[in-house]
């Protein structure tokens, strides 16, 4: 990995106020992220996963503590939730594009980009459906494309494929692997799946219970690009075992 981090985190906490003295979601969290890597956050409910995410995405702001990029620079963030919230009465190029409306890019341009998202995520024929038309599986590559389109320099993932059933969620896993591949973008993705986290990552970061620390920062050091099969190979199941004990 490079050994400039693109992203600093050094003794964040968050308490949230509640009628007994505050809740305390993060305690004294800290890491680094390099460029291109893809980092798992792992942990039991309510160690302050998808707080952390919002923190980092400037949607809330810590209680202490700091998290720089780069050189200090606000970069170009991307989050997908746990659902696609995609706009009903848009297709799926229309939903894709909304970003670049925002920065209200020329419409050619704009939806030309989106088209090129649509063929990244593997949506061709499908530009005009509405998202009721969608499966579930469909609908989070609409987010991961509309997330993708502005070039973000950090993907910030809030367990995406939390709400799939389990064979559609690990086709997801070959499919964000394929994209990742092709964008080498930096990513955080939360989840609570083991196998998901070692399918995926460079690092896993498991957190303890609330108030949730790092309790283990470990290197996925299986080779890439990642087949199914590599699941049910002895080192992936070792560090599965790893992981596994961490959370326990």
């Amino acid at each position: 990995m490079p050994h400039t981090p693109i992203l600093s985190i050094r003794n964040l906490s968050a308490v949230f106020p509640d009628n007994n003295g505050g809740l305390r979601a993060l305690d004294e969290v800290s890491f680094d992220v390099h460029p291109r890597e893809f980092v798992c956050v792992l942990g039991p409910s309510g160690s302050g996963k998808t707080t952390l995410l919002r923190i980092l995405a400037g949607l809330i702001a810590p209680t202490s503590g700091s998290f720089l990029f780069g050189h200090g620079e606000q970069p170009n963030i991307g989050m997908v939730f746990q659902q696609a919230n995609l706009m009903p009465w848009r297709t799926v190029i229309e939903n894709i594009k909304l970003p670049l409306e925002v920065q209200q890019m020329e419409q050619v341009s704009a939806r030309a980009k989106a088209q090129e998202m649509i063929e990244l995520v593997g949506l061709q024929g499908f530009e005009d459906s509405l998202p009721r038309d969608l499966s579930g599986g469909m609908a989070q590559r609409v987010a991961i494309a509309r997330a993708l389109i502005h070039d973000p320099d950090l993907l910030l993932l809030d367990e995406p494929f939390g709400s799939l059933d389990a064979l559609t969620r690990e086709r997801m896993w070959n499919e964000l692997s394929r994209i990742w591949q092709r964008r080498q973008k930096t990513v955080i993705m939360v989840t609570h799946s083991i196998n998901e986290s070692l399918f995926l990552a460079d690092r896993v970061l498991v957190l303890t219970q609330r108030p949730g620390k790092v309790k283990l920062d470990i290197e996925v050091d299986l080779p890439r690009p990642r087949q199914d099969d590599i699941r049910y190979t002895p080192h992936f199941g070792e560090l599965a075992k790893k992981l596994r004990s961490a959370i326990e």
